[in-house]
């Protein structure tokens, strides 16, 4: 298998025991009437599935030509969210739209904003400080509130409040080009916050990116006040936070 062949197929999954070596000197991105593509010594760069990336958006294509730019002797794929979040999209993401939306619908139905702390009391001011305003805005836009529990036995919602979160995601995914991406991106939003509603409230204006991380993590940050953080874990949260804001990015939400 070649250098190039290598480096594709490594950016589709995590760091390996063998990272491919950087093959390519010179990195840009190049317009055309079909988008934006991103070469790498003038060839376009290509999915692991060797699918061409045309990109919409220009400051997408020049933070996708960023992360090439920034590896050095070798290739490391955690230090590039943007291009494994658009070959998901365009290689998995793609042939999968119905599922993925309701992978992303499955959250709403049983939302973290929904299912609360009962003690002690600094968690619970905590919680309703991150997530009521999630929960009024999605009272105003789905028609009827959410329903909520203190503990973490499961609370059913109503059928026709989950049926108009799928037909909101439908609208804010969007369909042409960009909708694999945006769909990707919403979905890996979604993963990571645990919520299908913080990453709809955030996308709505309801607050910028770094709150909606803060939202999501609003248990962790509490437990990390009371027993400390690792360096391991510490490391983790960067990584996931680096893909927040490739998501972030790709959806247009402000820092």
């Amino acid at each position: 298998m070649s250098s190039w062949q290598d480096a594709l197929k490594a950016v589709g999954v995590q760091d390996g025991p063998k990272l491919p070596k950087r093959f390519y000197k010179a990195v840009q991105v190049e317009r055309s009437d079909a988008g934006f593509a991103v070469l790498l010594d003038g060839k376009a760069l290509r999915t692991p599935t060797r699918l061409p990336i045309v990109l919409q958006d220009a400051k997408i294509a020049e933070e996708l030509a960023r992360e090439w730019a920034a590896q050095g002797e070798f290739i490391a794929p955690s230090t590039m969210p943007l291009t494994r979040l658009v070959n998901s999209a365009l290689s998995a993401v793609a042939d999968r739209r119905a599922e993925v939306l309701a992978e992303i619908t499955r959250f709403a139905g049983s939302d973290l904003t929904c299912y609360r702390a009962p003690s002690p009391s600094e968690l619970v001011a905590l919680q309703a400080a991150a997530f009521d305003d999630v929960l009024e805005w999605a009272q105003h836009q789905f028609g009827s509130a959410f329903a909520t529990t203190d503990g973490v036995a499961h609370v059913v919602q109503a059928p026709e409040r989950i049926i108009n979160v799928a037909a909101h995601i439908e609208n804010v995914v969007g369909d042409g080009a960009v909708a694999s991406l945006r769909l990707a991106a919403l979905s890996t939003m979604t993963s990571l916050t645990g919520s299908a509603l913080i990453p709809l409230y955030c996308l709505a204006g309801g607050c910028t990116l770094q709150a909606a991380w803060n939202k999501a993590h609003v248990d962790e940050d509490y437990q990390i006040g009371l027993w400390g953080e690792d360096e391991e874990a510490q490391n983790r949260r960067a990584a996931r936070w680096s893909e927040m804001q490739a998501a972030g990015l790709v959806l247009g939400i402000a820092g």
